[in-house]
């Protein structure tokens, strides 16, 4: 432990930990529920951490849709996770020992209204959440708790080819309306979609698209990106005609800043073209519109969305009310090597890297919060932020990973940092606070936790607990409110 350089925490700071349904909950045959995207995602042995992560990248065919959502035979770990579904109040106390505040979760959509149409909800699923939430309330823990965290309902994707049709839209809608029914007394914050700009990178995750579904592709991934807006602004309208000024609705970002290589005016401009290109869908849910920037990048990529008045009235009049943000890794763009296209960058020389080759740069996130806040002035929740990390258990049954610590420790400096300059940052959410499978490689060996789990690659193991170093010193951290880190 150290001092904090910038101890600078509220009171009411909220410390905690988050993760997703479709990466920890397991138990996909009880209860009713239906097959989501991240259900029929194999891990496929032998290959290697980059070739995990394009794969992933490029998506899913609908052959494999189709195949994957009948396959017996290969190994999918989500489908598994490490069984949260039945040992929630077990790892709930864990963290609650630990004296997390808060803990972000999500409420799996194919559990719910297991074909994602279905006309009425599964009320199984609704009073096992509702048992989960409690539990967390009775904790101490303030739930923050996200609607769709990958798990659209893979029939959205072959009866309506997913996030792009806008039929899909009132589904979700019915779902979200739903949550805050059921629990919007006992969830004051609420994530309408995990990583609303992620389409790029991960399509088949974010809106349910299969990589060979449209012939323009870019254009039906921004449709979708776009039907997930307008969802989330009925949401919003829905939450503020039931009069609970407890509940808020918010939006959530991955960072995907970049820098200039160099201090070449083309580098610089072409950074700052793609951030704000990163920028322009929280632009459109703070502020109402579609700034002109995006609308200009649409038209040279001969992109046309089906974007109607009504929609636009719409999102204006519910803006949302805070924003979340994962937080990894930093890039860099090169005006000789680039071009004015998400996710096309390099690799930062000046950082060092994870095992998984993430670039490690903790002013980074002190970077993009100052950025986010000065735009917007809207609170900001950290919703996640870790380093995955290949962790040994010993014989004794303990895991040392100073390398987590260190790595938190460097990065929860800065966000002190950024609230002494002046950001509303009320939370901050490690990633997978008990190791979960990877959601870009399925695997259980890529850790993030303070808590291991015994199970490995291929789904064997005990599956029992055991606290790491990094448990520990988190848990001092907490105890000092970021002053000790």
């Amino acid at each position: 432990m150290r001092k904090n350089n910038f101890p600078f925490f509220p009171n009411n700071f909220l410390w905690g930990g988050a993760q997703a349904a479709s990466q920890a909950d397991g138990a996909f045959k009880e209860d009713g529920k239906g097959l989501n995207s991240s259900d029929i995602q194999p891990y496929l042995q032998g290959l290697t951490n980059d070739e995990l992560q394009s794969i992933e990248s490029k998506g899913m065919t609908l052959k494999d849709v189709k195949k994957y959502s009948q396959d017996n035979k290969n190994y999918f770990p989500k489908r598994f996770g490490i069984d949260f579904y039945h040992t929630y109040k077990e790892d709930l106390q864990l963290l609650a020992d630990a004296g997390f505040s808060t803990f972000r979760t999500s409420l799996d959509w194919s559990r719910i209204f297991p074909n994602g149409d279905d006309e009425k909800p599964n009320e199984k699923a609704l009073r096992h959440y509702s048992d989960m939430i409690d539990c967390m309330v009775q904790l101490g823990i303030e739930p923050i708790i996200t609607m769709n965290h990958y798990e659209t309902p893979v029939n959205i994707t072959l009866k309506y080819g997913g996030w792009p049709n806008k039929e899909v839209i009132p589904f979700f809608v019915k779902f979200g309306k739903v949550l805050l029914d059921w629990f919007g007394d006992r969830v004051k914050y609420w994530i309408v979609v995990n990583q609303i700009n992620m389409v790029q990178l991960e399509p088949w995750l974010s809106v349910g698209v299969a990589s060979d579904q449209y012939a323009n592709q870019e254009q039906a991934l921004y449709q979708a990106m776009h039907n997930q807006i307008v969802a989330a602004a009925e949401i919003k309208n829905y939450a503020r005609s039931l009069n609970n000024p407890n509940i808020h609705i918010g939006t959530m970002v991955a960072d995907g800043t970049v820098y200039p290589a160099s201090s070449k005016p083309d580098d610089v401009i072409l950074a700052m073209q793609q951030n704000r290109m990163q920028y322009f869908v929280t632009d459109v849910q703070f502020r109402g519109k579609y700034p002109q920037f995006a609308l200009n990048y649409f038209n040279d990529k001969n992109i046309e969305l089906d974007i109607t008045q009504n929609e636009l009235k719409l999102i204006n009049e519910n803006h949302m009310d805070f924003l979340a943000i994962s937080y990894y890794y930093s890039r860099m763009v090169d005006s000789t090597k680039n071009k004015m296209q998400p996710a096309d960058n390099l690799q930062n020389p000046n950082l060092k890297q994870s095992s998984w080759g993430w670039a490690i740069d903790p002013q980074g996130l002190y970077n993009t919060l100052s950025q986010y806040y000065d735009r917007y002035q809207k609170p900001i929740i950290i919703a996640e932020n870790g380093l995955g990390a290949y962790d040994k258990l010993e014989n004794d049954k303990k895991v040392h990973d100073p390398y987590r610590s260190e790595y938190l420790s460097m990065h929860i400096e800065q966000v002190g940092r950024a609230i002494h300059d002046g950001a509303e940052v009320i939370a901050y959410c490690a990633w997978g606070p008990i190791d979960i499978v990877s959601c870009s490689s399925q695997q259980m060996s890529k850790r993030y936790g303070f808590v291991y789990v015994d199970i490995d690659d291929n789904g064997q193991g005990s599956k029992k607990r055991y606290l790491k170093d990094s448990y520990f010193w988190y848990k001092q951290v907490i105890a000092s409110n970021g002053k000790e880190i």
